[in-house]
This record gives structure tokens, C-alpha cells and sequence, in this order.
């Protein structure tokens, strides 16, 4: 089938969702830009900062992106285009954007407070309790997964005779492996991510103590994007993958603990330039191409070796596409940082919302990017290698599919094309790490307040909560291979949409408001995940790995747990909680 007509299709169902369905969940919401947000009203400096739309979209858009919607995605090319295209289109109108939006509202409503103090206020102490719980151990797996997977790719080579280059004839470094002349790839990318990480805090400066216009910042954002290339090109940085996990792992303890407009917003801002480029070009080029007759030569279906390798088609696909169709991070980047930044309650529908229909956008280019240019040979040997020593690198998939693409579409240079694919990831696995970080320091500070009366000095500080979180993602990133942790990290972040989903039902539902429309895909979600528990959980057992058994039990009985509490509470006779308080309306 022709690219031009899959993906116009895509997006005319996302335009109309973003238009029609998000509006109806708005007024179901009761969305008022009369109420003073969180960051208008407890407004310090370092997390509550009222900032500029499109600053917040930037920052909210690079951390929920980060690596998933291409990842996911191209891992699970392996079952067929069809079915991965499906659950991205349908579940990114219909659950993943329909999440995001009532879950960055909520938190407004609720005073910027993560999902956990949501649940606090409908289901109790027990419910917040167990969802920080859960979280906790859902973001030490997103964090090791994604910290896993760029100390390889910041490392990738490829053979130059497969990205139509020769040595002296291409701006690449060169190594000789196996007999076979490699490029570095992988070493452009690593300079440019140092580039932008250092320049983040002057851009920072700019925008909110000299407050730069939004075009001057747009147009400086870009060119350090650039120029960090050309950095990268000039002098590569070669590193191996364990002293990049160790250097990411101190830059993130770091800028955790800074205000957000020195590194976050700024990094992240930055950074979307490049994911805003890639998106315009992958479109640009499939439009064209389509127009030239490019098809789709993955196989539709491919059922047999994707059950193989990743298990039962439902419910091993639905969690392995996480971000691109629904993602459980984002409910806790809505609570963490982005309901904090908003300064008019009427942006939450326009971030929230649009931001993960564009997520899905990239989703679908991802997965025609590949399906159109990578042979199905080279797809599987890269993503889903046979060879137990050859360690699955998806990000190099994509980006080798984004070379090939951007050649055939716009006749930019293979090389150069594959070096901005995995540009156009790695900044983003380094920012979802940032975001990521910061939001397991919060949870600990309130888990500490949980389980001690007076909760000791040093366990309030930042560093030391962000050292904890860093210490505990470095250590199971470097005992276990990405393609181990990926479905257990997939399922978790699916089972964590769910029990946001259930949050924000029981929320709705308390103020005797309508929930058919999260309550109906947060039971799919939970459905589906616990089902992937089970069957991930006899995995491991085969494999002996007890590590990932033990998280896989705790996931599911926590996930239990919830769902009890969840039916507990709402099936409890109780006066409604009146919405404009807060509070229970006397009888």
C-alpha cells in the first residue's frame, strides 16, 4: 500500500480528533479560564513557574516524546504494519490522548500534585500510597530502559557499504571491525548532546530573566541544534557504553536538582527543534515519495515470528507500542512538571491533548519510515538479531530507515540523513531521562513523608534523592540488556496509564461527573497489562532471572491492590465532592 495514503489517513483522524473529540472532553471537564493555575498561585521560581504556551508545549512535547514513539514502534514492526498502525491511530485519539489531557487537567485542578495525590484526595492514604509505590518502581524501569538504550546507540557503527558511502568520500569517521569498514555514527550524535546540554542554561537565561521573544528563541534554539552538528561532524566523541552510562547518569542527578528554566525547559526546548525538523521532514519526504510510488514492503502481517519473539499478539503489542498510542510517563510529566508551568487552564487541552496526537504523527512516520526503505531482512537483523551476542539496537533501525527515506524524498545524503535519525532520538532519551529523574526526586521526598514521622534531614534533600534514583537506574541498566527490559518497562508504563485512568475516573465519578469515556479504556488498559504480566512473568522464570520476577509480582499485586481500592471507593455510599472546593458536600 502506498505511504502518502496511510498516513494521510492518520492524519485527518488526528486533525478531527483534536478539533471535535478533545473539545467534548473539555466540556465535559468543565474547563474555565477563569481559575488561577498552579503556577499563577504558588508561583517560587524553581518548580512553579507560569510560562509561555508554546515554551511548556516544547518541554511537555520532548519529554513525553523522548524515545518511545520510535522505539515502540519499531520493535513492534516485528508482528506487521497493520496491527502497530491500528493500536497507534486508535489508541492515540481514544485512550493515549484522552489520558494525557484528563490527567494534566486534574493535576491543575488539584493544585499541580502528581497522579499519587490525585489518588490521595478519591481513594485515601492507601490509594496514594500504592500508586507512589507504583510509580517509583515504573520509573526506575523507564529510566534504566531508555539509559540502557542510548549508551549503545551514542556508541552505533554501520558498515558504510550499506549507506551507499565510501572511506574519503564521506564526512564519517571510520573503524575497521571483523575485516568490515565501519562509520561511527553514533560519535556525531554524542557531541551534539554535549553541545546542547552546555548551551541549555544561557538560552535559559534569556528566555525568562531577559525575556526573549519568541522568535529570536526559536531561531537561537535552532541554531545551536545546527551547530552542534557541524560540532559532532568536526569532532566526534567516542565513548564506551558504560562510561556513557556513567556520564549521563551524573549530568541527570544534576539537573534534577536545578530550577527548571536553567536546564529543562531550555534542554528541552532546544532539543524540540530537532524533533520538529525530523517530523516536517519525514512528512515532507513521504509526501513525496508517495507521490513517486513508494509502498509499504514490510510484510502486513507477520504474526508467527513476532508471537516468537515478544509473545501474543494481545497483549505483548498494546504494551511494546507504549508512547505513539498511550503512555502512563505522561500522566506523571502532566503532574510533575508541566501542570506547574501552565499559566491559562484552557492550555492543558491545547498541550495535553494535541501534544500526544503529534506524538502519534511521529508514531506513524516511524513505522512508514521503515516499512517503506529498510528491507525486512536488514529490519530484523538490527532490531531483533539472531545472534545472542548481538545486542537489538532499535534506535540505529530507525535512524538508518530515516536516512533512506530522507535521501529518497529530499536526496540529502544517506549518512547525513542517518546521523540527524539518531540525532532526532538521543536528545530526546537524554531529556525523558531529565524529566524522569526529577519526578522519581519528588516521589521519594513524598514516600520518605509516608514511612517516617519526621522524615530525616539528608532524605528532604534533593541531591540525595536524585543521587538514590540515579544510583538505583544505573545499576539495573547495566545488569540487564535493553531488549530485557523494554516489555516490563512497556507493560508498566501501559499499567500506570490504566491506574491514572482509574484516578481520573474515580475523580469525575465522585463529582458526579460522566467517566465512560477514561473509566472504559482504563479497564482495556488494566486488562491488557496484567495479562502481559503474566505471561512476561513465566518468561523470566525460564530465564532464571529473578530480578525481573520480583518487579514483575510487585507490579501486579500493587496493580491489584488499586483496583480493589478503586472498586471499594466508588462502590462506598458518600456525598459528592462539590467542584469548585474540593470538598465533600455536607447531606
Amino acid at each position: 500500500m502506498n505511504v502518502l495514503f496511510i498516513l494521510a489517513i492518520a492524519v485527518l483522524a488526528f486533525v478531527a480528533a483534536g478539533k471535535f473529540y478533545a473539545r467534548a472532553i473539555a466540556a465535559r471537564l468543565g474547563e474555565d479560564k477563569a481559575i488561577p493555575t498552579p503556577a499563577v498561585r504558588f508561583q517560587d521560581g524553581r518548580d512553579y513557574v507560569p510560562t509561555k504556551r508554546y515554551v511548556v508545549f516544547a518541554h511537555h512535547f520532548s519529554a513525553i516524546a523522548g524515545a518511545g514513539p520510535i522505539l515502540g514502534p519499531t520493535m513492534a514492526l516485528l508482528y506487521g504494519f497493520v496491527p502497530a498502525w491500528l493500536w497507534i491511530v486508535l489508541g492515540g485519539i481514544f485512550i493515549g490522548a484522552v489520558h494525557d489531557y484528563t490527567t494534566l487537567f486534574i493535576s491543575m485542578r488539584e493544585g499541580g500534585k502528581s497522579m499519587a495525590e490525585v489518588a490521595r484526595r478519591t481513594l485515601g492514604p492507601r490509594g496514594f500510597n500504592l500508586f507512589i509505590t507504583f510509580t517509583i518502581v515504573m520509573i526506575i524501569l523507564v529510566t534504566s530502559s531508555f539509559l540502557a538504550a542510548t549508551s549503545i546507540s551514542l556508541t552505533s557503527l554501520w558498515p558504510l557499504s550499506k549507506i551507499g558511502a565510501r572511506e574519503g568520500q564521506t564526512f564519517l569517521k571510520t573503524v575497521v571491525v571483523d575485516g568490515v569498514l565501519m562509520g561511527r555514527i553514533g560519535g556525531i550524535a554524542s557531541m551534539s548532546v554535549i553541545v546542547i546540554t552546555l548551551c541549555s542554561p544561557f538560552l535559559g537565561w534569556l528566555i525568562h530573566k531577559r525575556n526573549l521573544k519568541t522568535l529570536p528563541a526559536y531561531l537561537l534554539a535552532s541554531a545551536i541544534c545546527v551547530g552542534s552538528v557541524f560540532l559532532g561532524i568536526a569532532y566526534p566523541v567516542s565513548l564506551t557504553p558504560t562510561v556513557w552510562m556513567i556520564v549521563i547518569s551524573i549530568y541527570v542527578m544534576l539537573a534534577a536538582g536545578t530550577p527548571v528554566w536553567v536546564i529543562l525547559q531550555p534542554r528541552d526546548f532546544i532539543n524540540v527543534q530537532i524533533l520538529y525538523g525530523g517530523i516536517i521532514l519525514m512528512l515532507v519526504s513521504l509526501l513525496r515519495t508517495g507521490l513517486g510510488g513508494l509502498r509499504v514492503s514490510i510484510p502486513s502481517f507477520n504474526l508467527a515470528e513476532g508471537v516468537q519473539s515478544l509473545g501474543l499478539i494481545w497483549p505483548m503489542m498494546f504494551c511494546t507500542v507504549a508512547c505513539g498510542a498511550i503512555s502512563g510517563f505522561h500522566a506523571l510529566v502532566s503532574g510533575g512538571t508541566t501542570g506547574k508551568q501552565l499559566s491559562c487552564e484552557t492550555d492543558a487541552r491545547k498541550v495535553g491533548y494535541n501534544a500526544m496526537l503529534l506524538e502519534s504523527i511521529l508514531a506513524v512516520c516511524v513505522i512508514l519510515a521503515i516499512g517503506g526503505t529498510l528491507s525486512f531482512a536488514d529490519y530484523k537483523s538490527i532490531v531483533w538479531p539472531l545472534d545472542p551476542s548481538v545486542k537489538s539496537n532499535p534506535i540505529l533501525g530507525f535512524s538508518l530507515a530515516a536516512g533512506q527515506l530522507f535521501n529518497k524524498g529530499l536526496g540529502i545524503p544517506i549518512a547525513l540523513g542517518t546521523v540527524f535519525g539518531i540525532l532526532l532520538v538521543e536528545g530526546f532519551v537524554v531529556t525523558t531521562l531529565d524529566a524522569a529523574v526529577r519526578l522519581n526526586r519528588y516521589l521519594f521526598e513524598e514516600l520518605w513523608s509516608i514511612l517516617f514521622r519526621k522524615t530525616p534531614r539528608l532524605m528532604t534533600h534533593y541531591w540525595f534523592n536524585s543521587g538514590l534514583s540515579v544510583l538505583i537506574m544505573w545499576a539495573l541498566a547495566s545488569t540487564s540488556a535493553f531488549n530485557l527490559l523494554w516489555p516490563i518497562f512497556g507493560t508498566a508504563n501501559q499499567m500506570l496509564a490504566a491506574l491514572s485512568l482509574l484516578a481520573v475516573s474515580a475523580w469525575l465519578l465522585l463529582r458526579r461527573k460522566r467517566a465512560l469515556f477514561t473509566l472504559i479504556p482504563a479497564v482495556f488498559m488494566m486488562a491488557t497489562t496484567l495479562a502481559s504480566l503474566v505471561i512476561l512473568f513465566l518468561q523470566y522464570a525460564r530465564q532464571k532471572n529473578y530480578i525481573l520476577m520480583g518487579a514483575d509480582v510487585v507490579l501486579f499485586g500493587l496493580a491489584v491492590a488499586v483496583i480493589v481500592l478503586t472498586a471499594k471507593t466508588l462502590l462506598r455510599p458518600q456525598n459528592p465532592i462539590n467542584t469548585l472546593t474540593g470538598q465533600r458536600d455536607l447531606p
